[in-house]
């Protein structure tokens, strides 16, 4: 079997390239002039080496997939806190002057606690959303058949159309009007 020439070289390499470089060659046992030749190969001969390309390729495409999970979850949470957002300002009627610093004290002690329970969902990686989902796809399938905030206002059932009692509310307050009257959009 013929023995292989190989020509010597003399380069020259900044500081950190030349730090990664040992780094590696000590891994593989000093083989510092394989590490470049394979280097060269690779760059000179990209053909020879597909799978480089395709597995770059894959991790883009499950990056994709990720960012676009994102933003559909993204969308559904600005859904959602529209929908409340709107929702609570419709059925909170306005305080008199004179329980506004007790509803301050109030929102301090309720807002502490919401972000206490944040941070034990987001530590426990647990979602209240997907929990709750899961809870209704099991125990109330056909709560979803029919949106009632899509049905028309007289299609409404009259509990939701016109609260009266105020254990229909969250926060225990009777709404002044129908809600129907205070929407918008």
């Amino acid at each position: 079997m013929p023995t292989l020439l190989k020509r010597r070289y003399s380069i020259l390499l900044s500081d950190e390239l030349a730090e990664r470089f040992e780094r590696v060659a000590r891994r593989r046992n000093g083989a510092k002039s394989a590490i470049i030749e394979e280097a060269l190969d690779r760059r000179l001969h990209p053909e020879l080496y597909p799978l480089i390309d395709e597995a770059v390729l894959r991790r883009f495409d499950q990056q994709s997939k990720e960012i676009n999970s994102l933003k559909r979850d993204l969308a559904v949470a600005t859904e959602m806190v529209s929908l409340f957002v709107r929702y609570y300002l419709t059925v909170t009627p306005p305080l008199a002057a004179s329980e506004h610093q007790a509803a301050r004290t109030l929102g301090k002690e309720r807002f502490q606690i919401f972000l206490a329970q944040i941070g034990r969902r987001v530590a426990s990686d647990r979602r209240l959303a997907s929990d709750a989902l899961e809870s209704i796809a099991v125990n109330d399938p056909d709560l979803f058949a029919v949106a009632v905030d899509d049905a028309p206002a007289k299609a409404r059932p009259a509990s939701t159309a016109n609260p009266e009692s105020p254990a229909d509310k969250p926060n225990g307050h009777a709404s002044a009007g129908p809600a129907s009257e205070k929407r918008d959009g």
